[in-house]
């Protein structure tokens, strides 16, 4: 019988862990459903728990000391970015006639666009001054802004 590859062998064992269910599994009887030595198992189950997959928990079994494993649901990692509508609003392209024209390679391009560029050095020096300034407070001259 082959052996599976590392990523294999944890998929298999996280299937495994997650069909027991609440009671969780032996890790002795894990690596024996997987062929696997102690050493082996050992390394699987340790790699396992820190990718947070798995919880392991000391038990006694037949007076001695093992471990209960149980699946645990992965962590998420939550991201939150908020912006407001004035932050939006100061970009100047959102203010620019020449919008519907505006790409690369056309004549009005964002590589070459003076507003662009002046907002950006705006925004730089109020972010590089530390000012605490926000992207409302770098209006270009000239560009509408809307209350």
């Amino acid at each position: 019988m082959v052996k599976p590859s590392g990523e294999e062998l944890e998929r298999l064992a996280l299937e495994m862990i997650r069909s027991s269910g609440d009671d969780g599994i032996l890790q002795s009887d894990l690596w024996r459903r997987l062929g696997l030595d102690s050493r082996e198992g050992s390394r699987l189950v340790l790699r396992l728990a820190k990718k947070g997959l798995i919880k392991r928990e000391q038990v006694v079994v037949n007076g001695r000391r093992t471990y209960k494993i149980r699946y645990t649901t992965p962590p998420t990692l939550e991201l939150r970015v908020l912006v407001s509508l004035d932050d939006v609003i100061s970009i100047p392209c959102f203010t620019c006639p020449y919008l519907g024209q505006c790409g690369p390679g056309n004549f009005n391009d964002p590589r070459t666009c003076p507003l662009l560029e002046r907002w950006l050095q705006r925004r730089l020096q109020a972010l590089s001054a530390g000012d605490g300034r926000r992207l409302r407070d770098s209006v270009p001259a000239g560009a509408a802004r809307h209350s």
